[in-house]
């Protein structure tokens, strides 16, 4: 599996969302206190796609995985 290295601002993009350092600190404002317990995926903000997408890069392990994880830790706080 070839391994690329994407950026938290590619992540951004990939799901749709604006990419700029203002608008991740924005959304995370927004969004942050995601409960324990809950899935990433399953938060009540994503769009079908973006829950799907963010559901298999964690499945499948895949090159996003670690900047869904990374996500996923900026969303509990």
């Amino acid at each position: 599996m070839e391994m690329h290295q994407h950026s938290i601002k590619d992540l951004f993009n990939q799901l749709g969302l604006g990419s700029t350092d203002w608008e991740i600190k924005d959304f995370i404002a927004k969004h942050s206190g995601l409960v324990v317990g809950t899935p990433i995926h399953e938060a009540f903000f994503w769009t079908d796609s973006q829950s799907q997408f963010l559901k298999q890069a964690i499945d499948e392990d895949a090159d996003w995985a670690e900047l869904v994880d990374q996500l996923d830790a900026m969303l509990r706080y």
